[in-house]
Protein backbone atom coordinates (compact mmCIF):
# COMPACT_ATOMS: atom_id res chain seq x y z
CA UNK A 1 0.00 0.00 0.00
CA UNK A 2 1.76 3.53 -1.17
CA UNK A 3 2.16 5.87 1.59
CA UNK A 4 -0.31 9.10 2.24
CA UNK A 5 2.59 10.88 3.53
CA UNK A 6 2.81 14.81 1.88
CA UNK A 7 5.45 14.83 -0.52
CA UNK A 8 7.56 17.44 1.96
CA UNK A 9 7.20 15.07 5.49
CA UNK A 10 8.45 12.51 3.08
CA UNK A 11 11.49 14.56 1.85
CA UNK A 12 12.34 16.15 5.64
CA UNK A 13 12.02 12.61 7.19
CA UNK A 14 14.39 11.10 4.34
CA UNK A 15 16.83 14.14 4.55
CA UNK A 16 17.05 13.81 8.68
CA UNK A 17 17.01 10.02 8.87
CA UNK A 18 20.23 10.18 6.35
CA UNK A 19 22.02 12.73 8.32
CA UNK A 20 21.48 11.13 11.56
CA UNK A 21 22.13 7.40 10.01
CA UNK A 22 25.62 9.10 8.49
CA UNK A 23 26.26 10.75 11.85
CA UNK A 24 25.95 7.91 13.47
CA UNK A 25 27.96 5.41 11.17
CA UNK A 26 30.44 8.31 11.15
CA UNK A 27 30.21 8.26 15.10
CA UNK A 28 30.59 4.39 16.08
CA UNK A 29 33.65 4.28 13.02
CA UNK A 30 35.43 6.88 15.24
CA UNK A 31 34.79 4.89 18.60
CA UNK A 32 35.66 1.82 16.55
CA UNK A 33 39.28 3.42 14.91
CA UNK A 34 40.18 4.90 18.54
CA UNK A 35 39.68 1.72 20.49
CA UNK A 36 41.93 -0.17 18.05
CA UNK A 37 44.73 2.26 17.60
CA UNK A 38 44.60 2.59 21.21
CA UNK A 39 44.64 -1.02 22.22
CA UNK A 40 47.51 -1.11 19.67
CA UNK A 41 49.75 1.54 20.87
CA UNK A 42 49.40 0.79 24.66
CA UNK A 43 50.63 -2.89 23.56
CA UNK A 44 53.00 -1.79 21.44
CA UNK A 45 54.65 0.74 24.30
CA UNK A 46 54.27 -1.55 27.25
CA UNK A 47 56.27 -4.81 25.29
CA UNK A 48 58.95 -1.77 24.31
CA UNK A 49 58.77 -0.54 28.30
CA UNK A 50 58.85 -4.58 29.44
CA UNK A 51 62.00 -5.25 27.26
CA UNK A 52 64.25 -1.84 28.01
CA UNK A 53 62.97 -2.97 31.64
CA UNK A 54 64.81 -6.33 31.49
CA UNK A 55 67.22 -5.34 29.66
CA UNK A 56 68.32 -2.94 32.81
CA UNK A 57 67.27 -4.95 35.62
CA UNK A 58 69.99 -7.69 33.53
CA UNK A 59 72.84 -5.24 33.24
CA UNK A 60 72.15 -3.06 36.31
CA UNK A 61 70.68 -5.39 39.01
CA UNK A 62 71.30 -2.74 41.93
CA UNK A 63 69.38 -0.09 40.05
CA UNK A 64 65.52 0.23 40.74
CA UNK A 65 64.24 1.39 37.53
CA UNK A 66 61.40 4.30 37.82
CA UNK A 67 58.18 4.96 36.28
CA UNK A 68 54.90 7.49 36.43
CA UNK A 69 52.19 5.98 34.69
CA UNK A 70 53.14 2.39 35.26
CA UNK A 71 54.35 -0.34 37.99
CA UNK A 72 57.25 -2.41 37.26
CA UNK A 73 57.89 -5.98 38.92
CA UNK A 74 60.72 -8.05 38.85
CA UNK A 75 61.39 -11.92 40.15
CA UNK A 76 64.10 -14.16 39.06
CA UNK A 77 63.17 -17.88 38.28
CA UNK A 78 63.69 -19.02 42.19
CA UNK A 79 61.56 -15.79 43.11
CA UNK A 80 58.68 -16.19 41.34
CA UNK A 81 56.50 -17.50 43.83
CA UNK A 82 56.64 -14.19 45.23
CA UNK A 83 54.47 -12.72 42.39
CA UNK A 84 50.72 -12.77 42.40
CA UNK A 85 49.08 -16.59 41.84
CA UNK A 86 47.73 -15.12 38.45
CA UNK A 87 51.07 -13.70 37.29
CA UNK A 88 53.49 -16.69 37.48
CA UNK A 89 52.11 -19.08 34.69
CA UNK A 90 52.19 -15.96 31.90
CA UNK A 91 54.31 -15.94 29.24
CA UNK A 92 56.15 -13.00 27.43
CA UNK A 93 53.97 -11.08 25.95
CA UNK A 94 51.35 -8.42 26.63
CA UNK A 95 48.11 -9.99 28.60
CA UNK A 96 44.38 -7.84 29.66
CA UNK A 97 43.69 -8.77 33.42
CA UNK A 98 40.35 -8.59 34.75
CA UNK A 99 40.59 -8.56 38.92
CA UNK A 100 38.42 -7.07 41.74
CA UNK A 101 40.15 -3.46 43.05
CA UNK A 102 39.98 -2.74 47.15
CA UNK A 103 37.02 -0.66 46.57
CA UNK A 104 35.13 -3.79 45.15
CA UNK A 105 34.92 -3.01 41.56
CA UNK A 106 36.54 -4.35 38.79
CA UNK A 107 39.40 -3.14 37.28
CA UNK A 108 41.33 -4.00 34.14
CA UNK A 109 44.95 -3.99 33.38
CA UNK A 110 47.79 -4.47 31.08
CA UNK A 111 50.46 -6.51 32.17
CA UNK A 112 53.21 -6.86 30.21
CA UNK A 113 55.50 -10.00 30.79
CA UNK A 114 58.95 -10.35 29.93
CA UNK A 115 60.71 -13.63 30.65
CA UNK A 116 64.85 -13.21 29.83
CA UNK A 117 68.24 -14.98 30.96
CA UNK A 118 66.73 -15.99 34.34
CA UNK A 119 65.12 -12.46 35.21
CA UNK A 120 61.12 -12.53 34.70
CA UNK A 121 60.06 -8.55 34.70
CA UNK A 122 56.27 -7.00 34.72
CA UNK A 123 55.23 -4.21 33.85
CA UNK A 124 51.19 -3.05 34.82
CA UNK A 125 49.10 -0.37 33.23
CA UNK A 126 46.01 0.85 34.67
CA UNK A 127 43.22 0.81 31.68
CA UNK A 128 40.67 2.33 33.80
CA UNK A 129 41.47 5.68 33.48
CA UNK A 130 41.41 5.05 29.76
CA UNK A 131 38.00 3.63 30.08
CA UNK A 132 36.75 6.52 32.13
CA UNK A 133 37.88 8.55 28.84
CA UNK A 134 36.11 6.59 26.56
CA UNK A 135 32.66 6.81 28.17
CA UNK A 136 33.03 10.80 28.46
CA UNK A 137 34.16 10.43 24.58
CA UNK A 138 31.03 8.49 23.74
CA UNK A 139 28.69 10.65 25.60
CA UNK A 140 30.51 13.53 23.29
CA UNK A 141 29.95 11.78 20.45
CA UNK A 142 26.23 10.72 21.04
CA UNK A 143 25.32 14.27 21.37
CA UNK A 144 27.10 15.65 18.49
CA UNK A 145 25.06 12.80 16.85
CA UNK A 146 22.06 14.23 17.93
CA UNK A 147 22.97 17.37 17.18
CA UNK A 148 23.84 16.34 13.67
CA UNK A 149 20.49 15.11 13.55
CA UNK A 150 18.62 18.32 14.85
CA UNK A 151 20.92 20.17 12.06
CA UNK A 152 20.12 17.59 9.29
CA UNK A 153 16.61 18.44 10.60
CA UNK A 154 16.64 21.74 10.34
CA UNK A 155 18.46 21.61 6.79
CA UNK A 156 15.94 19.22 5.78
CA UNK A 157 12.64 21.91 6.53
CA UNK A 158 14.34 24.55 4.75
CA UNK A 159 15.46 22.70 1.40
CA UNK A 160 12.13 21.10 1.40
CA UNK A 161 10.21 24.62 1.62
CA UNK A 162 12.76 25.74 -1.03
CA UNK A 163 12.58 22.88 -3.04
CA UNK A 164 8.95 22.01 -3.42
CA UNK A 165 7.86 25.46 -3.14
CA UNK A 166 7.01 25.03 -6.92
CA UNK A 167 5.23 21.74 -5.95
CA UNK A 168 3.25 23.57 -3.65
CA UNK A 169 2.44 26.03 -5.24
CA UNK A 170 1.08 24.08 -8.21
CA UNK A 171 -0.97 21.78 -6.23
CA UNK A 172 -2.57 24.69 -4.49
CA UNK A 173 -4.09 25.60 -7.63
CA UNK A 174 -5.15 22.92 -8.55
CA UNK A 175 -6.90 22.63 -5.05
CA UNK A 176 -8.16 25.61 -5.88
CA UNK A 177 -9.68 24.65 -9.22
CA UNK A 178 -11.38 21.30 -8.18
CA UNK A 179 -13.03 23.65 -5.38
CA UNK A 180 -14.04 26.02 -7.18
CA UNK A 181 -14.61 24.75 -10.52
CA UNK A 182 -13.33 27.35 -12.84
CA UNK A 183 -10.19 26.50 -14.68
CA UNK A 184 -7.39 28.69 -15.36
CA UNK A 185 -3.85 28.29 -17.21
CA UNK A 186 -1.18 26.97 -14.58
CA UNK A 187 1.70 27.44 -16.79
CA UNK A 188 2.29 31.20 -16.46
CA UNK A 189 3.11 31.15 -12.82
CA UNK A 190 5.91 28.65 -13.25
CA UNK A 191 9.48 28.96 -14.57
CA UNK A 192 10.33 26.75 -17.76
CA UNK A 193 11.67 23.87 -15.49
CA UNK A 194 9.88 20.36 -14.59
CA UNK A 195 7.17 21.69 -12.81
CA UNK A 196 6.64 24.44 -15.82
CA UNK A 197 6.34 21.33 -18.24
CA UNK A 198 3.68 19.79 -16.04
CA UNK A 199 1.57 22.54 -15.44
CA UNK A 200 1.70 22.88 -19.05
CA UNK A 201 0.98 19.21 -19.74
CA UNK A 202 -1.55 20.05 -17.24
CA UNK A 203 -3.31 22.99 -19.17
CA UNK A 204 -3.23 20.75 -22.75
CA UNK A 205 -4.86 17.86 -21.16
CA UNK A 206 -7.77 20.44 -19.36
CA UNK A 207 -8.29 22.35 -23.07
CA UNK A 208 -8.64 19.07 -24.76
CA UNK A 209 -10.88 17.71 -21.82
CA UNK A 210 -13.11 20.82 -21.98
CA UNK A 211 -13.28 21.28 -25.73
CA UNK A 212 -14.59 17.43 -25.71
CA UNK A 213 -17.07 17.69 -23.18
CA UNK A 214 -18.66 20.89 -24.45
CA UNK A 215 -18.65 19.07 -28.31
CA UNK A 216 -20.35 15.98 -26.83
CA UNK A 217 -22.82 18.57 -24.69
CA UNK A 218 -23.57 20.37 -27.75
CA UNK A 219 -24.51 17.44 -29.87
CA UNK A 220 -26.69 16.42 -26.90
CA UNK A 221 -28.26 19.72 -26.70
CA UNK A 222 -28.40 19.35 -31.01
CA UNK A 223 -30.00 16.19 -31.25
CA UNK A 224 -32.31 16.80 -28.73
CA UNK A 225 -33.33 19.67 -30.14
CA UNK A 226 -33.51 18.42 -33.65
CA UNK A 227 -35.52 15.34 -32.56
CA UNK A 228 -38.83 17.38 -31.38
CA UNK A 229 -39.40 18.75 -34.53
CA UNK A 230 -39.90 15.40 -36.15
CA UNK A 231 -41.56 14.03 -32.87
CA UNK A 232 -44.08 16.74 -32.80
CA UNK A 233 -45.15 16.32 -35.95
CA UNK A 234 -45.82 12.37 -35.45
CA UNK A 235 -47.71 13.27 -32.20
CA UNK A 236 -50.04 15.92 -34.11
CA UNK A 237 -50.56 13.66 -36.51
CA UNK A 238 -51.53 11.45 -34.64
CA UNK A 239 -53.93 12.94 -32.99
CA UNK A 240 -55.89 14.08 -36.41
CA UNK A 241 -55.57 10.62 -37.35
CA UNK A 242 -57.60 9.61 -33.40
CA UNK A 243 -60.45 11.75 -34.82
CA UNK A 244 -61.09 10.40 -38.08
CA UNK A 245 -65.01 8.51 -37.40
CA UNK A 246 -63.68 6.01 -40.43
CA UNK A 247 -61.36 4.59 -38.05
CA UNK A 248 -61.50 0.79 -36.99
CA UNK A 249 -61.25 -0.42 -33.00
CA UNK A 250 -57.31 -1.86 -34.01
CA UNK A 251 -56.03 0.80 -36.09
CA UNK A 252 -57.17 2.99 -33.28
CA UNK A 253 -55.44 1.22 -30.65
CA UNK A 254 -52.10 1.35 -32.75
CA UNK A 255 -52.66 4.66 -33.13
CA UNK A 256 -52.64 5.35 -29.69
CA UNK A 257 -49.50 3.18 -28.94
CA UNK A 258 -47.84 5.15 -31.85
CA UNK A 259 -48.88 7.98 -29.69
CA UNK A 260 -47.22 6.98 -26.40
CA UNK A 261 -44.58 5.98 -28.36
CA UNK A 262 -44.15 9.47 -29.40
CA UNK A 263 -44.53 10.54 -26.13
CA UNK A 264 -42.20 8.88 -24.34
CA UNK A 265 -39.64 9.62 -27.10
CA UNK A 266 -40.06 13.18 -26.24
CA UNK A 267 -40.32 12.87 -22.43
CA UNK A 268 -36.82 10.87 -22.60
CA UNK A 269 -35.04 14.00 -24.98
CA UNK A 270 -36.62 16.41 -22.29
CA UNK A 271 -34.84 14.36 -19.80
CA UNK A 272 -31.29 14.05 -21.70
CA UNK A 273 -31.58 17.86 -22.75
CA UNK A 274 -32.36 18.72 -19.07
CA UNK A 275 -29.48 16.49 -18.21
CA UNK A 276 -27.12 18.18 -20.09
CA UNK A 277 -27.87 21.12 -18.69
CA UNK A 278 -28.69 20.36 -15.25
CA UNK A 279 -24.71 19.01 -15.33
CA UNK A 280 -23.28 22.29 -15.88
CA UNK A 281 -25.60 24.68 -14.31
CA UNK A 282 -27.25 22.14 -11.32
CA UNK A 283 -30.70 20.31 -11.13
CA UNK A 284 -33.70 23.15 -11.70
CA UNK A 285 -36.27 22.32 -8.83
CA UNK A 286 -39.55 24.09 -8.22
CA UNK A 287 -41.71 21.66 -10.68
CA UNK A 288 -43.84 19.35 -7.89
CA UNK A 289 -44.41 15.51 -9.51
CA UNK A 290 -46.89 12.90 -8.34
CA UNK A 291 -45.04 9.90 -7.98
CA UNK A 292 -48.36 7.64 -8.32
CA UNK A 293 -49.60 9.50 -11.08
CA UNK A 294 -46.60 9.18 -13.46
CA UNK A 295 -46.11 5.56 -12.15
CA UNK A 296 -49.80 5.19 -13.68
CA UNK A 297 -49.33 6.64 -16.93
CA UNK A 298 -45.87 4.38 -17.46
CA UNK A 299 -47.68 1.11 -16.65
CA UNK A 300 -50.66 1.84 -19.45
CA UNK A 301 -47.93 2.57 -21.88
CA UNK A 302 -45.93 -0.51 -20.95
CA UNK A 303 -48.92 -3.34 -21.22
CA UNK A 304 -48.60 -3.61 -25.12
CA UNK A 305 -45.32 -4.91 -24.02
CA UNK A 306 -46.92 -7.88 -22.43
CA UNK A 307 -48.04 -8.99 -25.31
CA UNK A 308 -49.36 -12.64 -24.84
CA UNK A 309 -47.21 -13.07 -21.64
CA UNK A 310 -49.19 -14.54 -19.10
CA UNK A 311 -48.33 -11.69 -16.48
CA UNK A 312 -50.36 -9.24 -14.55
CA UNK A 313 -48.94 -5.89 -13.43
CA UNK A 314 -50.76 -3.54 -10.91
CA UNK A 315 -50.28 -0.59 -8.89
CA UNK A 316 -50.09 -0.34 -5.20
CA UNK A 317 -50.49 3.26 -3.40
CA UNK A 318 -49.54 2.91 -0.07
CA UNK A 319 -49.31 7.34 0.34
CA UNK A 320 -49.04 9.68 -1.63
CA UNK A 321 -45.50 10.88 -2.82
CA UNK A 322 -44.32 13.96 -4.23
CA UNK A 323 -41.03 14.66 -5.39
CA UNK A 324 -39.70 17.99 -6.41
CA UNK A 325 -38.81 17.07 -10.22
CA UNK A 326 -40.17 17.54 -13.52
CA UNK A 327 -42.24 14.66 -14.33
CA UNK A 328 -40.15 13.77 -17.89
CA UNK A 329 -36.87 12.74 -15.33
CA UNK A 330 -39.54 10.56 -13.27
CA UNK A 331 -40.76 9.35 -16.31
CA UNK A 332 -38.11 8.34 -18.19
CA UNK A 333 -36.41 6.38 -14.79
CA UNK A 334 -39.92 4.43 -14.46
CA UNK A 335 -39.95 3.62 -17.76
CA UNK A 336 -36.95 2.13 -17.51
CA UNK A 337 -37.06 -0.13 -14.46
CA UNK A 338 -41.08 -1.41 -15.13
CA UNK A 339 -40.02 -1.79 -18.68
CA UNK A 340 -36.76 -4.56 -17.22
CA UNK A 341 -39.44 -5.53 -15.01
CA UNK A 342 -41.48 -6.90 -17.96
CA UNK A 343 -38.82 -8.09 -20.29
CA UNK A 344 -37.60 -10.76 -18.09
CA UNK A 345 -40.63 -12.02 -16.25
CA UNK A 346 -42.13 -14.98 -18.39
CA UNK A 347 -44.77 -15.53 -16.04
CA UNK A 348 -46.59 -14.01 -12.39
CA UNK A 349 -46.59 -10.62 -11.83
CA UNK A 350 -45.01 -7.48 -11.39
CA UNK A 351 -45.79 -5.04 -8.48
CA UNK A 352 -45.37 -1.22 -8.61
CA UNK A 353 -45.69 -0.37 -4.96
CA UNK A 354 -45.56 3.63 -3.66
CA UNK A 355 -45.51 4.66 -0.67
CA UNK A 356 -42.79 6.07 2.61
CA UNK A 357 -40.64 8.36 0.05
CA UNK A 358 -39.83 5.40 -2.58
CA UNK A 359 -41.24 3.61 -4.91
CA UNK A 360 -40.45 -0.48 -5.76
CA UNK A 361 -40.94 -2.41 -8.68
CA UNK A 362 -41.32 -6.11 -7.60
CA UNK A 363 -41.41 -8.82 -10.35
CA UNK A 364 -41.63 -12.39 -10.30
CA UNK A 365 -38.41 -12.96 -12.74
CA UNK A 366 -35.59 -15.23 -12.74
CA UNK A 367 -33.68 -12.25 -10.35
CA UNK A 368 -29.98 -11.21 -9.77
CA UNK A 369 -27.48 -12.27 -8.07
CA UNK A 370 -26.52 -10.34 -4.99
CA UNK A 371 -22.63 -9.04 -6.51
CA UNK A 372 -24.66 -8.31 -9.92
CA UNK A 373 -26.60 -5.73 -8.16
CA UNK A 374 -24.48 -2.29 -8.60
CA UNK A 375 -22.60 -3.58 -12.01
CA UNK A 376 -26.25 -3.75 -13.45
CA UNK A 377 -25.61 0.57 -13.34
CA UNK A 378 -22.73 0.03 -15.08
CA UNK A 379 -23.16 1.48 -18.97
CA UNK A 380 -23.00 -1.55 -21.73
CA UNK A 381 -23.37 -3.87 -18.94
CA UNK A 382 -26.99 -6.11 -19.46
CA UNK A 383 -28.88 -8.85 -16.95
CA UNK A 384 -28.25 -12.54 -17.58
CA UNK A 385 -30.64 -13.89 -20.13
CA UNK A 386 -30.87 -10.57 -22.15
CA UNK A 387 -32.62 -10.53 -24.95
CA UNK A 388 -33.23 -8.20 -28.39
CA UNK A 389 -30.61 -5.16 -29.29
CA UNK A 390 -30.17 -3.37 -26.47
CA UNK A 391 -27.25 -0.98 -25.75
CA UNK A 392 -27.46 -1.56 -21.78
CA UNK A 393 -28.00 2.39 -21.09
CA UNK A 394 -30.99 1.96 -19.76
CA UNK A 395 -30.32 1.75 -15.96
CA UNK A 396 -27.31 3.98 -16.63
CA UNK A 397 -29.55 7.07 -17.53
CA UNK A 398 -31.11 5.94 -14.57
CA UNK A 399 -28.52 6.31 -12.06
CA UNK A 400 -27.44 9.53 -13.79
CA UNK A 401 -30.99 11.21 -12.92
CA UNK A 402 -31.03 10.31 -9.55
CA UNK A 403 -27.61 11.29 -8.72
CA UNK A 404 -28.59 14.71 -10.71
CA UNK A 405 -31.81 14.90 -8.11
CA UNK A 406 -29.99 13.25 -4.93
CA UNK A 407 -32.20 9.98 -5.16
CA UNK A 408 -31.13 6.64 -4.22
CA UNK A 409 -31.68 3.69 -6.82
CA UNK A 410 -30.58 0.33 -6.31
CA UNK A 411 -31.34 -3.08 -7.53
CA UNK A 412 -31.31 -6.96 -5.16
CA UNK A 413 -32.95 -9.99 -5.57
CA UNK A 414 -36.00 -11.05 -3.20
CA UNK A 415 -35.72 -12.73 -0.59
CA UNK A 416 -39.16 -14.29 -0.12
CA UNK A 417 -39.59 -15.59 -3.83
CA UNK A 418 -37.82 -15.32 -7.04
CA UNK A 419 -37.51 -11.96 -8.66
CA UNK A 420 -35.88 -8.63 -8.08
CA UNK A 421 -36.67 -5.37 -6.35
CA UNK A 422 -35.76 -2.46 -7.84
CA UNK A 423 -36.46 1.13 -5.72
CA UNK A 424 -36.23 4.68 -5.88
CA UNK A 425 -35.88 6.73 -2.16
CA UNK A 426 -36.43 10.30 -2.46
CA UNK A 427 -34.63 12.77 -0.48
Amino acid sequence: MQSRRKLRFRLILSFALFGFGLSALFALASLDIRTRVEDQLITTSLQEEVDHLNQQVVDHPDRAPSFNIVKAYSWSDRTIYKAPLSWQTLDTGVHDIYEPGPDGRLHHYKLAVRRKDGVINFIQYDVSRDELGKQQLIISVVGAVFLFGLLSLALGLWLSRKVLKPVTELARRLRDFRKNGKAEPLAPHFADDEVGELALALDEYANRLTAMVERDREFNSDVSHELRTPLAVIASTTELLQGSPDLTDKLRERLKRIERASRQATELIEALLLLSRAERRGPTRGETTEVAKVASDVIESQRPQMRDKPLTIDLVERGTVSVNAPASVLSVALTNLIGNAIKYTLEGSVRVEVGDNKIEVIDTGPGIKPEDAERLFQRGVRGEGAGGSGAGLGLAIVRRLCELYGWDVSMRPRSDANGAIASIVFR
